[in-house]
């Protein structure tokens, strides 16, 4: 599915987004605050868009995906980037590899996120940081009923417009509904052993970010 997305994969993101996107980057940017010289996992990395700003500012940033169309993508607009194919459940990577490791709007895709997550830990050092962006739940009841509203209609409808596999997009509303919400995301990181859990909601909670520590 996500190798029939990749041509058209980040513009239909910013489409379907409205741009916000952009703004949810920023912000797992701002939550890992890395120096340069840092080494950074970015897992299910896409078309590395979510790793550029990392390595743009003199990270160690290694994009990691599960999809080779989304590395094929990703290689052809960043030469210069050391993407990695790899599956979360089981990464490519040495224990404590990373000073941190971040996932965004990936985790809900892994066939076992508990797996994942406690994969991320094994790979991080200790005292290392884990940031997971991902959609979650809105807390104010009017604007969780227009969000839930535009995943089911508008957001398959905008995507038949601008995605080259629309279908997809279909999952991708039905995904986000069943997925937990912050206070579950953040008991699923607790219980793969990480420490020091805590979240924020991006847009209204349309989007949470669970920080955590590798103890």
């Amino acid at each position: 599915m996500f190798d029939e997305v990749a041509a058209r994969y980040d513009r239909t993101n910013d489409v379907l987004s409205l741009w916000q996107d952009r703004r949810w980057r920023h912000a797992v940017v701002e939550a890992l605050d890395l120096r340069p010289g840092e080494r950074l996992l970015d897992l299910a990395a896409g078309t590395g868009t979510s790793t550029e700003p990392f390595a743009d500012g003199g990270v160690l940033a290694v994009p990691c995906d599960f999809s080779m169309g989304m590395l094929r993508v990703g290689k052809r607009r960043r030469p210069d980037l050391q993407f990695v194919a790899g599956d979360a459940v089981k990464l490519p990577f040495a224990a404590g590899a990373f000073d941190a490791v971040t996932i965004s709007f990936g985790l809900r895709n892994v066939g076992d996120p508990a797996a994942a997550l406690a994969e991320l830990r094994r790979v991080t050092r200790h005292g290392g940081r884990l940031v997971v962006c991902e959609f979650s739940h809105p807390t104010w009841a009017p604007w969780r009923r227009v969000y839930t509203g535009y995943l089911m209609r508008a957001l398959p409808a905008v995507a038949r417009r601008v995605s080259s596999s629309p279908d997809s997009y279909v999952y991708l509303a039905e995904s986000i509904r069943a997925w937990p919400d912050q206070r579950g995301l953040g008991e699923q990181v607790a219980a793969a052993g990480w420490g020091s859990v805590s979240y924020r909601n991006l847009s209204g909670g349309i989007v949470a970010l669970h920080r955590a520590v590798r103890p």
